[in-house]
Order: structure tokens, then C-alpha cells, then sequence
């Protein structure tokens, strides 16, 4: 027998040269970081502290504590959207960490925008922890459906009820609001059905297999996501000292979300006052009505954030000191070879 062929049979076959994305990846992710933390500190100059402050100063310290312990739960409860994409995608990153990077993320998109919190920093600490881009894309797309599910059908309710009146400048009739509203709780529901009638089937986008949550999990997702634009609405009709109904109040509120979301501004900065202004300055005084949205800006948006930053800080500090999590492949993705 040849001596070569006998040296190479006991070596076993050659290693595959690693993928591009896995060479790119360990640059590009620690950039990545770099670029959210720059991020971060360049917009910390756009905020107006001084007028946060002293907005905040106007209200009793318990009815702060209460509104901020609802933002609480409501950041909480949005870090249960990727657990809800856990249970679909089957990946063995633990709960807790799912549950925090979703937290994390979800600090940092509402103050930095959707592509640099909802999922440029998602896809960095997903990778870290050993989650390939597929499952990736598989959480983010679940945890996008479920936000804005709830959004559809509790603002199809509300603008189909005649919640709100929309302004003149709003080049919309109220007639028309109710219609749009009608269309949003079909598409809720519709969503439900295909879940249902849909189990099991996958459909091939861009060369990576997709396919729909069970209807169970669809209606937790529902839940869940109702339950949390009502806890935003709540902070915000305690903040203006129940003046105006509660369903007014969130139905501005979610009229202010989809504004900010068209609009490219982090955070929506000077979007969620320019519509509380336009919907609600006829009801409440201008200052206080100001007063309510900055209150409301720092306690939802900024003390959230603060605690996102030391999230973050905390999950790169584990992925550093567990660099074995890294390496374990998702029960998806091998599903989907």
C-alpha cells in the first residue's frame, strides 16, 4: 500500500474552508458593536434632558413610580415576543438570554431606530450566541409580526369605533379612518386563519426555508401584543392626568407609533409631540400636554434605555466567558439543510 494514501486515510478528509459569512463574522460583529455604542452616544445630544426633566419634576414621585412601573412591565412583556420565537424556531439559546436580548433590542429601537435595535443588535447577540442567520431572521420576522398584530387590532377596533377624530391636515375623513380600521382587525384575523390552515408548510425565500407559526401560537402572539400597546396607553393616560378617555388616549398613542415608524428620526424625536399637539390640544393645555409627552419620552423611552445599555454590556460580557454556547446548531437550522 502507498504510504501517502495510508498517512492521508489515517488523517481523515481535509477540513471545509469556512464559510464567508463565518470569516466575515468575526469582524463585522465586533464593528457592529462598535457602531450601536457610537450610535448611542451621538444621540444622546439630541435629547432634550433639561426639558425631561423638569417635565418629570411637574408629577407626585408615586405616580412616577406607577408609570414607570408599567413601562416596566411593558419592556417585559415585549421580551416575551422571542420567546414566542423560540418556541417556533425550536433554538437552544436559554430563555433567559432570549428573553434578554429581545429586552435589550427593544431599549435600543425605540431610541436608536429599527434597523440598529430591532435587528442589527438582535442579529449581533443572536450570533454570539451560537444562533445561525436563518433562525435569526425567523425571530426577528416573529417578533415584528407580533408587534405589529397587536397594534392591528387594537387600533382597527379603536379607529373603527370612532375613537378619534382625525385632524384637517391629516387628508383623511373620518369615514375613512373607520374603513382602514375594519381592514386592519381582517388582516389580524386573517393572519390567525393562514396559521391554522398553513401548518407545517414552508416556502423557499431567497434560498432560506420559511414557514408560519401554529394558530395557538398565533393568538398568544395576539395576546401578548395587545396587552402591551394597552400598557403603553395606560402610562400615557396616567401622565395626563386622565384628562382625556383612555381610548383616546391610546388611540393617539397609536396613531403617534405609525408616524414615528414612517418617519426616519431615532425615536421618533419631535414626532409624538407634533401628533399629541395636532390630535389633542383642543382637550389639554399645551404645556401640560408637553409636560405628559416628555414624561412620558423619559420614562418609557430613556430610563429603559439606561437599563437596555447595562443588558447589553451583560450578554457581551457572558458570550465572552462562554464562547462553547456559540458552537451548538439549532435544531432549525438542521431542519432546514
Amino acid at each position: 500500500m502507498n504510504h501517502d494514501a495510508t498517512t492521508l486515510s489515517a488523517a481523515g478528509p481535509s477540513p471545509m474552508k469556512p464559510s464567508l459569512w463565518r470569516r466575515c463574522r468575526r469582524w463585522l460583529l465586533p464593528l457592529l458593536g462598535l457602531a450601536v455604542l457610537g450610535l448611542l452616544l451621538s444621540h444622546a445630544h439630541k435629547v432634550d434632558w433639561a426639558g425631561a426633566w423638569h417635565a418629570l419634576q411637574r408629577y407626585p414621585a408615586m405616580l412616577l413610580l406607577g408609570v414607570l412601573g408599567i413601562a416596566t412591565a411593558s419592556h417585559a412583556l415585549y421580551g416575551c415576543f422571542d420567546l414566542i420565537g423560540r418556541r417556533h424556531t425550536r433554538h437552544r439559546v436559554p430563555r433567559w438570554r432570549t428573553w434578554a436580548i429581545a429586552v435589550t433590542s427593544y431599549a435600543f429601537n425605540l431610541n436608536l431606530g429599527s434597523l440598529v435595535g430591532g435587528i442589527a443588535l438582535r442579529a449581533r447577540l443572536y450570533a454570539r450566541a451560537g444562533v445561525d442567520e436563518t433562525t435569526v431572521a425567523q425571530i426577528v420576522g416573529i417578533s415584528l409580526a407580533t408587534n405589529w398584530l397587536g397594534y392591528g387590532l387594537l387600533a382597527g377596533g379603536l379607529f373603527a369605533a370612532g375613537a378619534i377624530t382625525p385632524p384637517r391636515q391629516a387628508n383623511i375623513g373620518t369615514d375613512a379612518l373607520r374603513v382602514l380600521g375594519v381592514v386592519m382587525i381582517l388582516l389580524a384575523a386573517a393572519y390567525v386563519v393562514a396559521c391554522a390552515f398553513s401548518r407545517g408548510r414552508q416556502w423557499q425565500v431567497r434560498g432560506r426555508r420559511l414557514k408560519l407559526p401554529s394558530a395557538q401560537l398565533a393568538l398568544v402572539q395576539l395576546t401578548l401584543s395587545t396587552a402591551n400597546w394597552a400598557l403603553m396607553g395606560c402610562a400615557m393616560y396616567l401622565l395626563l392626568g386622565r384628562q382625556v378617555p383612555y381610548a383616546t388616549t391610546l388611540s393617539v398613542l397609536l396613531a403617534a407609533s405609525i408616524v414615528g415608524v414612517i418617519t426616519p428620526i431615532p425615536a421618533g424625536l419631535g414626532v409624538l409631540e407634533a401628533v399629541y399637539l395636532a390630535l389633542l390640544s383642543g382637550t389639554v393645555r399645551q404645556g401640560a400636554l408637553m409636560g405628559a409627552v416628555l414624561a412620558y419620552r423619559a420614562l418609557y423611552y430613556l430610563l429603559p434605555l439606561a437599563g437596555g445599555v447595562v443588558l447589553y454590556l451583560l450578554l457581551e460580557r457572558y458570550a465572552a466567558s462562554h464562547p462553547q454556547d456559540a458552537g451548538s446548531e439549532t435544531p432549525w437550522r438542521a431542519q432546514t439543510r
